[in-house]
């Protein structure tokens, strides 16, 4: 992959992408809200956690992560916007790009994971998140030295946990995600998503996270503008990819065995995040602040000792139908 320098060397450029992170935090976390519905019928509301960390520290750079906890429609839902640089970049952000090893660098992003109460809705992911990283990213708004800037690329994508398939949620979010991209290029859907199932696997179980979507790192063939915009286009389809879902599955009847299904299922994306996520292991290996990488993180989470779902179960088709890799449109 060839990456383009872009034109990421102004403070204007820097604002210009953290207004877009802050205002994208504050429109799903609102959407949230609504569907949470009034706090007098137990509808939750997002605590806000501003954060800062000072010149001095290995890592500085400021932060909002809002939680949302014992709602009504989702027991558990985090989105963190976060503005971090550093003097050295961690090496999970530079397997792909050795050149850049110890090198300053500058990231911000929003990262989301929403855990619902019904088993029936999914859980879900999303993130988008821009790093700049060499000569003047680190601490100086990425402003280069003498016309020159740092490498920039972008990352993120989403993807859907369900705990019980449904065919039709499947297509929704995966036709979500293709449309988002479209625009950019038709070959960027198929890329992507097959970048999504490669990456959201569980190795040591030979098991696919969930039903998949998209995901992109190191992307900056395009050029800055393009890359920007493409990333913004998937930030904006997040909410018309996922609350149509919830709307149609958070009033199904459960009981006991949906509930410890969805406990038993959910240990499972919690080994994907501590063992194999890069982005957990970027938060940690960068000296960020512990709270805010760990709140995709479920309430809730259980274990079983070989569990095999009864042979024609709605849990045994989980595995059977949606933890394979397939092409959903």
């Amino acid at each position: 992959m060839t990456t383009q320098k872009p034109t990421f060397n102004t403070a204007d450029t820097v604002a210009r992408v953290r207004g877009y992170l802050e205002g994208l935090q504050v429109r799903i976390t609102s959407a949230l809200e609504d569907i949470e519905g009034p706090q007098s019928q137990g509808g939750a509301r997002f605590r806000s956690d501003a954060w800062r960390r000072e010149s001095g520290s290995a890592l500085q750079g400021d932060g909002i992560t809002r939680i949302l906890e014992c709602g009504r429609v989702f027991e558990r839902a985090g989105c963190g916007f976060s503005h971090v640089s550093g003097p050295r970049l961690p090496p999970s952000a530079t397997q792909h790009r050795p050149e850049l090893a110890g090198a300053p660098f500058e990231a911000m992003g929003v990262s989301l994971v929403f855990h619902p109460r019904n088993p029936y809705v999914p859980t879900v992911h999303m993130n988008v998140r821009m790093i700049a990283a060499g000569t003047g990213a680190a601490g100086s708004g990425a402003a280069g030295q003498a016309g020159q800037g740092p490498i920039c690329w972008f990352g993120g994508g989403m993807d859907l946990t369900p705990y019980y398939g449904f065919d039709e949620d499947a297509v929704h979010f995966h036709r979500a995600c293709r449309d988002a991209l479209a625009p950019f290029g038709e070959g960027l859907y198929p890329r992507f998503k097959t970048w999504c199932d490669e990456y959201f696997y569980l190795k040591h179980r030979n098991e696919q996270r969930g039903v998949g979507g998209i995901f992109f790192d190191d992307f900056a063939e395009p050029g800055f503008e393009q890359s920007l915009a493409m990333t913004q286009s998937v930030g904006d389809a997040f909410l018309g990819a996922y609350l149509p879902i919830v709307q149609r599955r958070m009033h199904m009847d459960h009981g006991e065995r949906e509930r410890e299904f969805q406990l038993y299922r959910r240990g499972r994306y919690v080994e994907f995040n501590l063992v194999w996520d890069r982005g957990t292991h970027f938060g940690l290996q960068s000296g960020g602040r512990t709270e805010s990488i760990l709140l995709s993180m479920p309430p809730l989470a259980a274990w079983s000792y070989q569990r095999e779902p009864q042979p024609g179960s709605p849990e045994a088709l989980l595995t059977e139908r949606f933890l394979q890799r397939r092409d959903w449109i």
